[in-house]
Formats: C-alpha cells, sequence, structure tokens
C-alpha cells in the first residue's frame, strides 16, 4: 500500500456516486519511477510508443493512479488486475480474467489528469487546459451544432476561449461516456441550452438514442475546462 504523501493523486469530487481524482502530471522522477514500475507488458508496450516524453509520462502516472484506485477498491492486488476492451477502445476492468462491476474512465490536459470512478459502468470524463490564441471559430464550425457556433461568435477574449474549452469538454465527456468514439459526429448533437446559458448540470438525450438518459455536468475551475457524463 502506498502512503498517501507519496501519492501523485487524490480525491477531487464526489458527487452522483462518482469519484473523480486529480492526477498531478508535472515531471517528477520519483512519480514516474514508481507509475512505470505498476504498469503490465502491454501497458508498458504502449508508453513505449510516445516518441516524446510528456505524453508517456502522462499515459503512466494517469494508468499506475488508476491501477491503485482500482485494486483497492476491488480489493484486488495489482498484478491480478488487467483491462480489456470494447469494440471502440473503450476499456473495463477484470481481476484473474473475470469483468468487474465497476466504471471509469480518465483523461489528461498539460499538467492535470482526471479520473472518474463509479458502480455505473457508462460514463466519461473531460479534461482540457485552456490555450489562448486559437481559431476558436474555425475550429468550432466542424465540432458544434448552430445554437453553438452563434454564441461562440459572440464570444470575445478570453470569455471566447473559456466557452470553447467548456463546450469542448461537455460534448467529449459525453462522447466517452457513450463508449463509442468519434464515430459519432460531434456537431450533430448541442449541449443542453439550461448549460449554454450558465447552468452546472443538465439532463441530456443523444438524438440518435433518445431512450437513454444522461447527466451532464460542468467541472470546470480556474486551472482547467472540465466535465462529467454518465447515464441515469
Amino acid at each position: 500500500m502506498m502512503a498517501n504523501d507519496d501519492r501523485w493523486w487524490r480525491p477531487w469530487r464526489e458527487t452522483a456516486g462518482v469519484t473523480i481524482l486529480h492526477v498531478d502530471l508535472r515531471p517528477d522522477a520519483d512519480h514516474e519511477e514508481r507509475a512505470f514500475a505498476l504498469l503490465d507488458v502491454e501497458e508498458t508496450r504502449r508508453a513505449r510508443r510516445f516518441v516524446v516524453e510528456p505524453p508517456r509520462r502522462r499515459f503512466a502516472l494517469c494508468r499506475a493512479a488508476l491501477r491503485i484506485s482500482l485494486c483497492e477498491r476491488l480489493d484486488c492486488p495489482n498484478d491480478q488486475l488487467s483491462f480489456g476492451y470494447l469494440e471502440h477502445g473503450k476499456p473495463f476492468a477484470e481481476v484473474n480474467g473475470q469483468r468487474m462491476p465497476i466504471g471509469f474512465n480518465l483523461s489528461h490536459s498539460g499538467g492535470h489528469g482526471l479520473i472518474a470512478i463509479a458502480a455505473r459502468e457508462r460514463l466519461g470524463v473531460d479534461v482540457e487546459e485552456r490555450k489562448p490564441g486559437r481559431n476558436f471559430d474555425g475550429i468550432g464550425e466542424s465540432v458544434y451544432g448552430l445554437a453553438e457556433r452563434r454564441l461562440l461568435t459572440q464570444a470575445k477574449g478570453v470569455r471566447k476561449a473559456a466557452f470553447f474549452y467548456q463546450l469542448w469538454t461537455l460534448k467529449e465527456a459525453l462522447i466517452k461516456a457513450l463508449g463509442t468514439g468519434f464515430t459519432l459526429n460531434p456537431s450533430t448533437f448541442e449541449v443542453p441550452e439550461p448549460m449554454l446559458h450558465g447552468k452546472a448540470s443538465s439532463r441530456f438525450r443523444f438524438p440518435h438514442q433518445p431512450e437513454d438518459s444522461w447527466q451532464l455536468i460542468d467541472l470546470g475551475e480556474p486551472r482547467f475546462a472540465a466535465a462529467l457524463a454518465f447515464q441515469l
């Protein structure tokens, strides 16, 4: 068991039965060494595919934090935990080859990672460091719907960047919760109208799957934009 003071992740939010951890992804040789030691053969192979150091570090630190957190909840040693993958690549946890009734999702951007863990399986989390100076209107044309693009065009300066990343994380969290990856064009659905006008959470239904209901929550804070989505 790793002492809390030695961990590079901490509890960050708890909402609707979903635990969200924040992962510190800043360079730290000791953390990185311990993280790589926890990865299995396939994860180590994946990490080595990154040709530059920052993505490799972010993958290892997030994946190791996820492993320890899942092992604590499932009461299993690290070497008994493995991951299977659904059709579009979304992972699920197995202990000794048996699928576990636990859901999780992770995201990282810059120096921050988020890990969401819950008893429910269909959930998604996304985090994005806000980067000014991009062509937000141009990018928005390919990923946002009409109402979203109209509000993005109206926003100016710092507000434009904040709104762009808010929309991005909300839509990304929904897509990750759905589990189909970007086979679903994000411009084919829009963030619920109450959230476009400042509400922090709302129910949501995909136009192509109106029978399923989702909860969407804006988790943004001064350091980054972030969002959580899960099926109800």
